[in-house]
């Protein structure tokens, strides 16, 4: 899985240009993705900004050597290139295990294109296999809890390994909802659009263009929506 991981992660580097401002997606694939862009700006002079998806992904990027710059310095990014816990038809995507899904989503909608980036296990006939994660307010994050299992979705709250409650980098916390297979993703992003206290989900529809699945022989296969 490692290979896989590595192999999509280095396609995906192989496409930036010098020029270009790039977001910088979050988890252990995209890991890889920062790794072989510093080697690039390192090796070969690349010329590129780079805007994080975390403040994990800002550490690692910061010390690979990669230029950065916030969202809020730049007038768009030209591509962003993430990692998913799920891919489904269409692209569409379950996002968000790393708990940085607010920023991801922010960063991907910022984007003039998104490639997400993982391997071949993550190709999924239809999403829902994986919890989906619901970024909420503290404040009133039972009432939200109750509405998700109200929708299909029984809800957990995400804690750490000690047991505190997991605080995202934006100061939420996560309801982790299993909502078993999801059948028509864009209807239920909808719905959990307008859901009072959720403050972001996991489901990425209809915003990247491309996949990179790695697979273990070190090869890489493309998915287009």
């Amino acid at each position: 899985m490692t290979k896989a991981k590595e192999s999509a992660a280095i396609r995906a580097a192989a496409m930036i240009e010098s020029g270009m401002v790039v977001g910088l997606g979050t988890g252990s694939t995209a890991a890889y993705l920062v790794e072989a862009l510093g080697r690039r700006v390192r090796d070969e002079g690349l010329s590129i900004r780079g805007v994080p998806t975390s403040t994990a992904t800002r550490d690692q990027a910061s010390k690979a050597g990669i230029p950065l710059v916030g969202l809020d310095d730049v007038r768009g990014i030209d591509l962003t290139v993430d990692g998913a816990d799920e891919i489904g038809p269409g692209l569409a995507l379950l996002k968000g295990g790393g708990g940085a899904l607010l920023w991801e989503k922010i960063v991907a909608a910022a984007s003039r294109r998104m490639i997400v980036i993982a391997d071949a296990g993550k190709v999924v006939p239809k999403l829902g296999k994986f919890p989906l994660p619901v970024e909420v307010m503290p404040l009133g994050w039972t009432v939200v809890s109750r509405k998700l299992e109200s929708l299909g979705g029984p809800a957990s709250l995400r804690v750490r390994g000690d047991g505190t409650t997991w605080v995202t980098d934006g100061g939420h916390w996560i309801l982790d909802a299993r909502f078993g297979t999801i059948d028509d993703p864009r209807a239920l992003a909808s719905t959990l659009d307008g859901t009072v206290g959720v403050v972001e989900h996991g489901l990425f529809v209809g915003m990247a263009s491309l996949a990179l699945i790695g697979n273990d022989d070190g090869s890489v296969e493309e998915i287009t929506a």
